[in-house]
């Protein structure tokens, strides 16, 4: 199946379920909700990790956006790390996000970086 159509279907996807109120549940998986929206094939090649994470960052990226272009919390990750670094698709629900003190002990919080 061709990105663009892929990409098309995802979108599609995304838009009928932000139009919907019960669109997913808080104990779901973000690879399952992901994977609904164009299989494995959506994140990965042929529906197959790859060895390095790279392609799977890249396809995080043509759909969110690239780190750099990004809110406060992400942008200073850029050239740093990859999505998948702090998002454990296979193992975070849909609506968890990681946080800071998993990787900092300075006391940082989303919250706190996202002020300034």
């Amino acid at each position: 199946m061709s990105k663009k159509l892929l990409s098309a279907l995802f979108g599609a996807s995304l838009a009928a379920l932000a139009l919907s109120p019960t669109a997913f549940a808080a104990d779901q998986k973000l690879s399952d909700f992901h994977a609904e929206s164009g299989g494995c094939e959506s994140c990965h090649k042929d529906g197959t990790p790859s060895s390095d994470g790279a392609f799977e960052f890249a396809q995080c990226q043509d759909c969110h956006g690239k780190l750099s272009e990004m809110d406060a919390v992400h942008k200073p990750h850029d050239g740093n790390l990859v999505c998948a670094d702090c998002h454990a698709v296979h193992d975070m629900n849909v609506g968890e996000k990681p946080t800071c003190e998993s990787c900092h002990d300075d006391g940082r919080t989303p919250a706190t970086i996202l002020k300034k």
